[in-house]
């Protein structure tokens, strides 16, 4: 069931007529009450999502796109406010829900007992217009400081996992994603393949050109290689001028002609810059762990094969792919055929 399956005389369709409407999730059974939720909410310019039973209102928190804000009374049939609270907050969403429980209760207990629940904030039935929108304003602040902290998280995430100047996974970032498959790779057993490009000539760029046209280059190269691999793969910034590719689901026997495609895609066109457009190419060492080999190498060794593999391509004349091969753990250089136009 989602949000837009309640209709009729007890909800209304999740659909927002104003895109800065708030959507408010109303569970209430009584049709007085109901129905001075409905108008007031409507003046203040929010959204109201009716239900008549606790039940109901859980089917649509369950839902994509559930409103963030919620009033709940405290007694409703198929399941009361408390149990709606119960449920919302053991279930770790990833977003928070305002939680405002009606109620006719005055026990301190029983609102102690609400509270524990997980309600955010009380309101006593019969109840003042004025004050429930006070209640309805502070809970969207609190809301508001919510994403606002989450944001602030996503970014220092970001910052911490990615280069700054290319934007592409950092050093760090790109190990991370090679340990997690192959930790992937001891439970569900699947080909690996890493690959190592790295800018030929780089500093004969700087030198000639400056960094700031360096910089450039880099973040060009950075870009055609994250446009040429797959949505699965992930490539990042190794260090310096050089870059990791990490192609889960691709063994030796297509490695290859990937490696081949990265490596075209990087010479193909000359990077524009302001110092003119500037011929680039890379070399490239790959390695490939076929599934038939999971859990018997380590990102150590991948990675010593790519970089052996990469070692070759630069003394056989640069701008070219070389690969190596891993059997029982053990790094071994398969011999390679130039590649045209190295």
């Amino acid at each position: 069931m989602t949000v837009s399956d309640i209709h009729g005389g007890t909800a209304a369709p999740f659909e927002k007529t104003d895109e800065k409407a708030v959507s408010v999730l109303v569970a209430e059974d009584d049709p007085m009450f109901r129905a001075m939720l409905t108008m007031w909410l409507g003046r203040w310019g929010y959204y109201p999502l009716i239900t008549t039973t606790g039940t109901q209102a859980w089917e649509i928190l369950e839902a994509p796109g559930a409103p963030k804000l919620a009033i709940f009374d405290w007694m409703m049939p198929g399941m009361d406010g408390p149990e709606l609270c119960r449920r919302l907050r053991s279930r770790g969403a990833s977003h928070y829900t305002y939680v405002l429980l009606l109620t006719a209760k005055t026990d301190k207990h029983d609102l102690v007992a609400g509270l524990q629940a997980g309600a955010d904030d009380f309101l006593t039935k019969p109840f003042d217009a004025n004050e429930l929108q006070a209640r309805l304003r502070a809970g969207r602040r609190i809301l508001q400081l919510q994403e606002n902290l989450i944001a602030a998280q996503d970014h220092l995430r970001f910052q911490a996992t990615h280069d700054p100047l290319t934007g592409i996974w950092n050093r760090a970032g790109i190990l991370d994603f090679l340990n997690r498959e192959l930790s992937r790779i001891s439970r569900v057993p699947h080909a690996l393949s890493v690959m190592m490009a790295d800018i030929d000539h780089f500093k004969g760029i700087n030198d000639t050109y400056g960094h700031e046209i360096g910089d450039v280059v880099l973040c060009d190269v950075a870009k055609r290689l994250q446009g040429a691999v797959r949505a699965y793969d992930a490539a990042g910034r190794h260090g310096g001028e050089e870059f990791l590719i990490i192609s889960p689901e691709l063994d030796a026997k297509g490695l290859p002609n990937f490696a081949e495609r990265l490596r075209t895609r990087i010479a193909g066109t000359p990077v524009f810059t302001s110092a003119g457009p500037i011929r680039v190419t890379v070399s490239i060492g790959a390695s490939a762990l076929n599934d038939n080999e999971s859990g018997m190498i380590t990102a150590d060794a991948l990675l010593r094969a790519a970089d052996t593999a990469l070692y070759k391509a630069k003394a056989e004349g640069r701008n070219c792919v070389r690969l190596a091969a891993t059997r029982a753990a053990v790094p071994v250089l398969q011999t390679q055929a130039k590649t045209a136009g190295a």
